[in-house]
């Protein structure tokens, strides 16, 4: 086989030529030096050499062989430095070989290959440095083999490509591949047009003809940050005088301890506590400038704290009538018509949840709703622009109140058919449309869509143990975190597509009780409240699949 357009490089490879054959034929003193044989199960001409079936590289070669062929070759791979000995080759081929590896620096030391034929073979991967040091590489063909990815950069330093094949390959256009797309556009190289195996969404396209913006190639996921020592059953993100702060009620501790974001450290460190017996909840509340805290206990009433900038510390401004909050289990605060309101869910078989207005220097009872109900949790939503609670609770399905303007309280709409022993019922929105987390302890947690008229089920999540289920956005991703006292927390993102959630991530939290999100610095945290471990704190980290 003839090396393509030799007598085009004229007098300056008929001298390389003549100068090989005179360093081989004759030694230093002038004396004739023997010419190294042909290899076992190769045929040598004048210039180029054939193997066929050999199991292995020959190391050496007649010194005038500028191209070399691998036919029906038995060897499995093309290991690095194959070919060191060989530094003259300008043509290199393999065709119906089967190997299918190529290794790093397989075709080190051959500063004058221009032509490489990898065609027809079974590779299936490639060391992202095999082509390294073809810096005079011209034309180079992948054609027709096993090929699924490209490692990212692997045509890095070469230069001098004008042509690359790499037809017949089973090519997968996902995020790997977004780095040859790049290239393809950037390149001086040509490219026979090629298309996409997979994913469904590239399926059956040319490669040429896609464009980098046509990968979604950002994914995002919860790295472990910042590990608090104390337990908490719930926990709260706020922000007060423009700096953000976070607060966690320990019930063991009898405390709500609040931290602040140390911007030198980069850790939230503790700010300070409001003392108090059995918290299950520290629900904070900023009206006109100023800090008021709603301490919800289990024993000795539940009381409103107002923070004093003077005095630089929380002091007590008023009790909460324990006969209506006998034992508090959560607290929703909200604006209705600019007037501030919150809602305490009372678990108890003699009190009653109780919705709580300020009138300007105080919070007065305002609504009690139904009692001897046992309610475990209070949400507050907007439902077709109208404010509305949503009760759950253990002795029925949760009930949906709904605010009557005229009348200035909370009217009972409907509740959520066959939906028994709910624990707590979260809401989301996804392009205008209201969807709600149901979580159960066991059985199977839901997921379900507002038509217009009633709530839907959409999807079901098995519970395990399970008294969280809290949607959470971040820019374009929403999630779904279902805490377990009996195995992993699992976390969901919404995938558009389907309409549905998928599992993307597991966290190790010891009886999750609540979560909450934190934007500080650009950064974004998730706080995960732990009753029996340490509370945990996560990053929202993007990572780029391309790289």
């Amino acid at each position: 086989m003839g090396y393509p357009g030799r007598e085009a490089r004229g007098w300056r490879g008929w001298t390389l030529l003549v100068w090989v054959a005179a360093v081989t034929w004759l030694s230093a003193d002038g004396r004739r030096v023997r010419q190294p044989r042909c290899p076992a199960g190769c045929i040598c001409t004048k210039d180029n050499a054939l193997c066929e079936t050999v199991r292995s590289v020959p190391h050496t070669f007649p010194s005038d062989v500028v191209s070399l062929s691998f036919v029906k070759s038995g060897f499995n791979e093309i290991t690095g430095g194959s070919f060191v000995h060989t530094p003259a080759l300008q043509l290199l081929l393999f065709t119906a070989n089967s190997f299918d590896l190529i290794d790093e620096d397989a075709f080190l030391g051959l500063p004058h290959l221009e032509y490489l034929f990898i065609e027809n073979n079974k590779i299936a991967s490639i060391s992202p440095f095999a082509f390294r040091g073809l810096k005079a590489l011209i034309h180079l063909s992948l054609a027709y083999n096993n090929l699924e990815t490209l490692p990212k950069d692997v045509f890095k330093g070469m230069d001098a490509l004008t042509k690359v094949d790499l037809r017949g390959n089973n090519l997968i256009c996902d995020c790997k591949l977004k780095w040859l797309v790049e290239w393809m556009h950037h390149t001086n190289a040509t490219l026979d047009q090629i298309y996409c195996s997979a994913p469904p969404i590239h399926q059956g396209k040319k490669i040429n003809d896609l464009l980098p913006h046509s990968f979604d190639c950002i994914t995002a996921e919860f790295a472990s940050y910042q590990s608090l020592k104390f337990e908490s059953i719930s926990v709260d993100a706020f922000t007060f005088a423009e700096d953000q702060y976070v607060v966690f009620p320990q019930p063991f501790a009898g405390t709500c301890s609040f931290l602040e974001w140390d911007h030198v450290e980069m850790t939230f460190r503790p700010y300070d506590t409001i003392e108090s017996t059995s918290t299950v909840v520290c629900k904070p509340m900023v009206i006109d400038g100023h800090l008021f805290v709603i301490v919800a206990q289990l024993f000795g009433g539940s009381h409103i704290y107002k923070r004093d900038a003077s005095a630089n510390k929380f002091i007590k401004i008023q009790d909460i009538d324990i006969l209506k909050i006998r034992k508090p289990n959560d607290i929703e605060t909200f604006l209705i018509d600019g007037e501030s309101f919150f809602v305490i869910a009372d678990s108890s078989k003699a009190g009653s949840t109780t919705v709580y207005k300020w009138n300007g220097n105080g919070f007065y009872s305002h609504q009690s709703l139904h009692p001897w109900y046992r309610d475990t949790d209070v949400e507050y939503l907007e439902i077709s622009n109208k404010p509305h609670l949503i009760l759950s609770s253990s002795s029925q399905r949760p009930v949906v109140y709904q605010w009557n303007r005229s009348q200035k309280q909370f009217d009972r709409r409907t509740d959520i058919p066959e939906m028994e022993d709910v624990f707590s019922v979260k809401h989301f929105r996804v392009k205008g449309d209201l969807f709600i987390c149901l979580t159960r302890f066991i059985g199977d947690s839901k997921v379900m869509r507002w038509d217009g008229a009633m709530f839907k089920e959409v999807q079901t999540f098995p519970s395990r143990g399970s008294m969280v289920f809290q949607p959470v956005s971040i820019g374009k991703w929403q999630y779904a975190i279902l805490g377990s006292d009996y195995s992993l927390t699992q976390v969901y993102q919404w995938e558009a597509k389907r309409g549905q959630f998928v599992p993307t991530q597991e966290l190790n939290i010891q009886a999750p009780r609540a979560f909450s999100l934190v934007s500080i610095d650009d950064r974004v945290f998730l706080l995960a409240s732990s009753f029996k471990g340490k509370t945990q704190i996560y990053e929202h980290l993007m990572i780029d699949l391309s790289h």
